[in-house]
């Protein structure tokens, strides 16, 4: 396969549209002016919704949890689909179309709109996780194989820094919301969501121009619904056959847990264990931003030479180290430690472990996306699992901190698995 910087670039351009929603909706902005919304000292932060009663901090976990769960069952299925036309662009203009348009309709989220609001956290993480399938599945077919390591991690370098960009152009609206003529905070953060709508459906043009859409020249003859659920039976009794792929996933599954639940809870362990406020913690968030660009590019490096084996299992160890070590924080300046290291090594073990898979799909197959969804999927219920029992521990024990060594040993469980993974012959080991 010969390179085309073009083509790669502008698959890369997509990381870069999307992570706006990962970094400014789910992680930052968001989940505060819901709290905000939504808090209510007198009951306990409780709220209702259609009709029932529930913490507002539980509503929005069950939320994601929800949009996860969707993700996860939808996908085998339409990725099959993708496989049998030859539309992956289709299904990435479709998801993409669902979760800008859901971040748009958070701009009408107020207090007095609580289930219009939790709707539009369900479509927009549905689309954004949906999509990440049939993006994922171009890579090894826009990046040749000696490549692959260094796209992947291009690919997310992209993402955090757009998203860095647009999170700090939304602080200054927020900010100095009276200079831009706001009336208040909220109608500034509720901007936000519109400018992260256009800016996800804006850029994500460039991809869809140049990306092709159908690279196999697929010519489906009709009965598009069974022969994508047979393309999709097709590759899972592949998977039976190909034992690196399923101990790949199984390892993927245990150390993703681990590295999803810190990215996507660690403001929140900062702000009840060590009871920072948003001045502390946006500077983390941009800490880890852009720490993560020189990681994923430093361990794409290192499996050049080392191979992706190697350089997964030298992340891992870092992660449970981390994990470790916050178990016995107290101070600010020890949380900024944790999180230039989370950034290290978050950009390389995402960049990493998508370029991997890759590389042990089979070199004949032309069902990325039924590959690819099982990936996905992994990634997906590793999520769900992982945060459920970190929130399930915080209940039992009364701390954040035992949930910590609960990750630790998620990532032992990974690595234990992950050693025997082998990779072609032509790859590293």
């Amino acid at each position: 396969m010969e390179t085309n910087k073009k083509l790669i670039n502008s698959w890369c351009m997509y990381d870069w549209a999307n992570s706006v929603y990962n970094l400014v909706i789910n992680t930052s902005i968001f989940p505060i002016y819901y709290t905000a919304v939504t808090a209510n000292e007198s009951s306990d932060d409780k709220v209702t919704f259609f009709g029932l009663e529930v913490v507002n901090s539980v509503l929005y976990s069950y939320a994601i949890s929800v949009s996860y769960l969707i993700a996860a069952m939808i996908l085998p299925l339409l990725s099959g689909i993708a496989d049998y036309t030859g539309k992956k662009m289709t299904f990435l203009r479709i998801f993409t179309t669902i979760g800008s348009l859901a971040c748009a309709g958070m701009f009408f989220f107020t207090a007095d709109s609580l289930e219009w609001g939790i709707i539009m956290v369900v479509l927009a993480s549905l689309g954004y996780s949906s999509g990440l399938v049939f993006y994922d599945a171009y890579l090894p077919e826009i990046a040749p194989e000696n490549m692959t390591d260094r796209v992947s991690a291009r690919g997310y370098s992209f993402g955090y820094v757009g998203s860095a960009i647009l999170l700090i152009l939304s602080l200054v609206l927020i900010t100095f919301y009276d200079t831009f003529g706001f009336p208040d905070k909220g109608m500034a953060t509720r901007t936000v969501f519109l400018l992260v709508a256009v800016w996800w459906i804006g850029f994500a043009q460039i991809p869809f121009r140049n990306l092709p859409t159908n690279v196999f020249n697929r010519k489906p003859t009709g009965k598009i619904l069974l022969n994508g659920y047979l393309e999709l039976r097709k590759v899972f009794f592949a998977l039976k056959d190909q034992s690196n792929i399923t101990r790949y996933l199984l390892a993927f599954f245990f150390f993703n847990m681990g590295v999803q639940t810190i990215m996507l809870l660690a403001t929140l362990f900062g702000t009840k264990e060590l009871n920072l406020g948003s001045a502390e913690l946006i500077p983390v968030i941009l800490i880890i931003q852009f720490v993560a660009i020189g990681g994923a590019i430093l361990f794409a490096r290192i499996s050049d030479k080392m191979g992706n084996i190697f350089s997964l299992g030298a992340m891992i160890i870092i992660w449970i180290g981390i994990c470790l070590y916050a178990y016995t924080i107290t101070t600010v300046n020890q949380f900024y430690i944790i999180a230039a290291s989370v950034g290290l090594v978050m950009g390389g073990i995402q960049a990493l472990s998508r370029a991997t898979f890759s590389k042990l799909v089979p070199k004949d197959t032309i069902d990325h996306a039924s590959y690819f969804s099982f990936f996905d999927v992994t990634y997906l219920m590793s999520v769900v699992i992982g945060t459920f029992s970190y929130g399930f521990i915080d209940q039992l024990t009364g701390s954040m901190r035992y949930s910590t060594l609960a990750l630790a040993s998620y990532f032992v469980i990974g690595l234990m698995i992950l050693v025997f993974v082998k990779l072609n012959k032509t790859q590293p080991k």
